[in-house]
């Protein structure tokens, strides 16, 4: 999707030619990433406006301009959304060293040294970023610490653990793995999330890339009429992961939390079932 601000009277290069009216700054994409916290992208450059999305430490961006008021007009890379962020919560670059790594536990720290009683350096999530430092791994009472260094080039220390390979076997198992986590409008990790940010989230890990909203979710896949573990089920403007052909995880604001519904069981359960507006299913 690409940015234009009439008020502004700013858009991206590619908009050349199709806006109409004098006045128009146009300017290219620039490369940044997410620093050290996750950061906030909302609907309008105001902290009170609400939260659209949220980007993950390490996470790339594009930032297309800045308003003069702290605030800049962004792009996520992986999914292509917009949003406002505050600057300073944007870095140039991501630092360089030995491969990146990707965070795999749900929630996990870093530390500034390989024990677990030194200071937390940054809040990770699944999904979050980092860059492999150079030097061993370091054994201490039978833990291994992994040398990194965070988006902002801090160097720290987090367990070998929290970088494991998934051994969920399917989106599902890790989609439950997340029951009781808060509900949070635009949230993307396990420190809270809406209902899109939690089937993007766990399609993801695996490699299946989906958009961000719930509706764009559903024009993504393939609709089905009967539903298996691992769809997704779409109500209007919501999104779950289906346990079975009955039985949903999702991230919603009735519970304020991740919680498992039956369609038509109780009366939540039964007022889900009305509102279903299909199945999709990752057929690529």
């Amino acid at each position: 999707m690409h940015a234009f601000d009439p008020a502004m009277r700013v858009a991206e290069e590619a908009l050349r030619g199709q806006l109409v009216g004098a006045g128009w700054r146009f300017v290219q994409p620039v490369a940044a990433v997410t620093g050290r916290s996750r950061l906030s992208l909302r609907a309008a450059p105001d902290a009170d406006s609400a939260q659209v999305s949220e980007a993950l430490p390490g996470e790339p961006l594009e930032l297309l301009w800045e308003d003069g008021t702290g605030w800049a007009r962004v792009r996520t890379v992986h999914d292509g959304y917009l949003g406002w962020a505050r600057a300073d919560g944007l870095l140039p670059r991501g630092p360089s060293g030995n491969g990146e790594l990707m965070v795999t536990a749900l929630r996990a720290h870093a530390f500034a040294g390989p024990r677990i009683s030194r200071p937390v350096l940054a809040e990770l999530a699944l999904g979050a970023r980092l860059t492999r430092a150079f030097g061993e791994v370091v054994e201490e009472e039978h833990r291994r610490w992994v040398p990194v260094i965070l988006p902002d080039g801090q160097d720290a220390w987090v367990q070998e653990v929290t970088l494991a390979i998934l051994r969920d076997e399917d989106a599902a198992a890790l989609a439950l793995r997340f029951l009781e986590t808060p509900y949070l409008w635009g949230g993307r990790s396990a420190w809270g999330l809406d209902c899109s940010g939690l089937t993007q989230v766990v399609y993801g890990a695996f490699g299946r890339a989906l958009p961000r909203d719930a509706d764009q979710q559903q024009a993504a896949l393939t609709p089905v009429q009967t539903a298996r573990r691992g769809d997704l089920v779409f109500f209007p403007g919501h999104v779950g992961v289906m346990l079975d052909d009955r039985r949903l995880v999702h991230a919603n604001a009735t519970h304020m939390r991740v919680s498992v519904e039956t369609l038509g069981e109780g009366e939540y359960g039964t007022r889900l079932a009305a509102t279903v507006s299909g199945f999709g299913r990752w057929a690529q």
